[in-house]
């Protein structure tokens, strides 16, 4: 069965909000990226970030407890995301396969909505985005990596 975690999304304060985070929890972050990482990767499909924001953080990961992790990223103007405090969390689930993904997904769009379909993103996974018909997001990954 898939496993789910909470996915925060700040407005431009990412950095501080996990080094926080951090101090109580403790850890290590197992995943560190900045936007000027990925827009200089192969098949990121071309994203540009505003020079100002290349140091954001586009994806951090925190493990928390037996098996869970705080995740998150920053919301960037220049992409005119919108940022509300209070409807500013995901729910991330990493599925087991491909075709639980699938389920999943189809699943938790029914009658809500689909707002990054499903595909290989380039940082090895297939990922979508959706928003249930109660209001809730929804990330759905498989990491291929994980095989």
């Amino acid at each position: 069965m898939a496993t789910i975690n909470p996915y925060l999304n700040f407005k431009g304060n990412t950095e501080e909000a996990f080094n926080f985070y951090k101090s109580v929890f403790g850890g290590e972050f197992a995943a560190l990226m900045r936007f000027k990482d990925v827009s200089a990767q192969e098949g990121c499909d071309g994203m540009t970030v505003a020079e100002n924001e290349q140091e954001k953080i586009m994806h951090i990961a925190l493990p928390v407890g037996n098996g869970n992790v705080l995740m998150a990223t920053d919301v960037l103007e220049s992409h005119s995301q919108n940022f509300t405090v209070g409807d500013n969390i995901s729910l991330s689930l990493s599925a087991e396969s491909k075709e639980e993904a699938d389920r999943l997904f189809n699943a938790l769009s029914e009658g809500g909505s689909n707002i990054m379909p499903l595909a290989d993103a380039f940082w090895g996974a297939y990922f979508g985005m959706a928003q249930d018909k109660f209001g809730i997001r929804w990330m759905v990954s498989y990491d291929y990596n994980k095989q």
